[in-house]
């Protein structure tokens, strides 16, 4: 490609006047960080298992160490790498619109250190921990050398804060996301496959309250022929050259 990726007129527009914007993302974005994607994930030591036999409770409850230590691994992986011009692209645009929130399927915590704030992550975070028996979040790192380490309140085993394989999703945060769907002027879905529900709703209900919806993937998908926009690029080249047209003079780029 030469020069910078083509932006619609009317997109510009749109998101210059816009007062809501809520934005959805997938693996795709982080992909283009070197975090390879949830299937893809199993290399070395971990090529033998599938991510269905270690993702849900009962794998975790017949072998925690296993489950933990394969989770710890994917912390190794995430932590070589680095949020990429599309993560950075996204702060500045939370920065310049009233209100913003960024709905994420991803867990490796890119976003916020990225820099960005109103962050929903649908699928829990990679590094955090929760107490199995109580179902509660545990601040802070174990100080026992445990594997898995023990809940410090009640003595039972932790495990990643991670929505399992036949897990729902947090109500909370879903119900926030669909709140920010619903009102959003603009919605964009980026990187994602618009297939793994109940997140491939998000950009159908904004579509359905009036919003101006923007897919953002290399590849089309379901999504594309009911969005509004549908730009098939990278969220690392396609989001920089976005806020480079809307905001030139927030851009670093």
């Amino acid at each position: 490609m030469t020069g910078p990726f083509p932006i619609p007129a009317a997109l510009i527009e749109r998101l210059r006047s816009a007062q809501r914007v809520a934005v959805l993302t997938g693996a795709g974005i982080s992909a283009e960080s070197g975090v390879p994607t949830f299937r893809d994930a199993q290399t070395g030591l971990w090529a033998r298992y599938s991510p269905q036999e270690l993702a849900n409770a009962e794998a975790f409850r017949r072998n925690p160490r296993l489950v933990w230590e394969w989770y710890a691994w994917r912390q190794q992986i995430v932590r070589q790498a680095m949020p990429n011009p599309g993560h950075q692209a996204l702060v500045i645009m939370e920065q310049r619109i009233a209100t913003f929130t960024l709905i994420t399927q991803n867990v490796d915590g890119l976003h916020r250190r990225a820099g960005s704030h109103q962050v929903l992550e649908l699928h829990g975070n990679l590094f955090r921990s929760k107490c199995l028996a109580e179902d509660r979040p545990v601040e802070g790192d174990s100080e026992d050398n445990e594997v898995p380490p023990r809940c410090p309140r009640c003595g039972g085993l932790l495990r990643p804060d991670v929505v399992w394989f036949g897990e729902m999703l947090p109500a909370a945060v879903l119900h926030a996301a669909g709140q920010a769907a619903t009102h959003a002027e603009v919605f964009f879905s980026i990187g994602t496959s618009a297939q793994v529900y109940p997140a491939a709703d998000l950009p159908l209900q904004a579509l359905a309250a009036g919003a101006t919806v923007v897919e953002i993937n290399p590849q089309p998908t379901p999504l594309s022929a009911v969005a509004s926009f549908a730009l098939h690029g990278a969220a690392g080249v396609v989001l920089p050259a976005l806020i480079a047209q809307v905001w030139a003079e927030a851009s670093p780029y």
